[in-house]
């Protein structure tokens, strides 16, 4: 994955893991600003598709959004 974002953008993987998983995207998207950031934080240390896959539908399945 691309390591040379700024902490605003979505990296590539991760947006394409959202559009399959919409779930994921909607718990995203109601996320504040700093914990958007940590988990694109997170997403850019995952170097795998299935990992990525895991990690968002992960993220659709907390009842939180702090993961």
């Amino acid at each position: 994955m691309d390591k040379n974002l700024t902490n605003s953008e979505i990296p590539l993987g991760l947006g394409m893991a959202f559009a399959q998983n919409i779930a994921a995207m909607e718990k995203f998207s109601t996320m504040s600003k700093i914990q958007q950031e940590e988990v694109i934080r997170r997403a850019q240390n995952i170097d795998s598709k299935a990992e990525m896959a895991d990690f968002v539908q992960k993220l659709a399945d907390s009842k939180s959004a702090d993961r």
